[in-house]
């Protein structure tokens, strides 16, 4: 439980030093990211929810980083964590595990994969859409898996390789849903997207020379 806490706590501090808040308006979070964090409760305890412990909880992190930030989505994850663990009957130590490798972790990482996107790759539409809605999320979620098992055991029934097989397929899962609503808010409602810019993913050339 220490790994998960000191990360938590790291996380937290970072975020708050920025004081993401500035970032809201007077009216408010837009509600179309708190819709989805709404939602994360109901994603992280996917397997409670059915009632049946197979069932792979899913993250949805990658997706409200994209949409709020990731200082504000590590708030978010705060009220998250605490939701799931009454709705679905988690101890701390299961919250916080579940808080920080469906929620921290993949938002960390996706960041990160971010910022070498933005360094390595054109900065253009298809970049965003693929790059950091699909294939970060994937990579991000997979990577947050694995880094998961070196720390915490398995469900006792399950090998490794198959739980971690496993988490790895469900992240494809998480990155097709990510990249598609990614795709539609970029061309419907880029303002859905905090980290989305037309001036920045959208270059435009300049008039021909005379």
């Amino acid at each position: 439980m220490w790994f998960d806490a000191v990360l938590a706590v790291v996380a937290l501090a970072a975020a708050l030093s920025t004081r993401p808040w500035r970032a809201v308006g007077a009216g408010g979070p837009p509600w179309p990211w708190l819709a989805w964090a709404a939602a994360l409760p109901l994603l992280w305890g996917a397997d409670r929810v059915a009632d049946t412990p197979l069932a792979l909880p899913l993250s949805g992190a990658c997706l409200l980083m994209l949409m709020a930030g990731w200082p504000l989505a590590v708030l978010v994850f705060v009220p998250v964590a605490a939701v799931s663990a009454l709705a679905g009957g988690l101890d701390a130590a299961l919250a916080l595990q579940r808080a920080v490798g469906l929620g921290l972790l993949p938002a960390t990482l996706a960041m990160a994969l971010a910022a070498a996107i933005r360094r390595w790759l054109p900065n253009h539409l298809f970049v965003y859409i693929l790059g950091r809605g699909f294939f970060a999320t994937a990579l991000a979620l997979t990577a947050s898996a694995a880094l998961q098992l070196l720390v915490h055991a398995p469900p006792a029934t399950v090998a490794a390789g198959d739980w971690l097989l496993a988490r790895a397929l469900a992240s494809w899962g998480d990155a097709f849903l990510t990249g598609m609503l990614v795709a539609i808010f970029v061309a419907f409602r880029p303002q859905w997207l905090a980290t989305y810019a037309d001036r920045v993913w959208l270059p435009r050339d300049g008039p021909p020379a005379a």
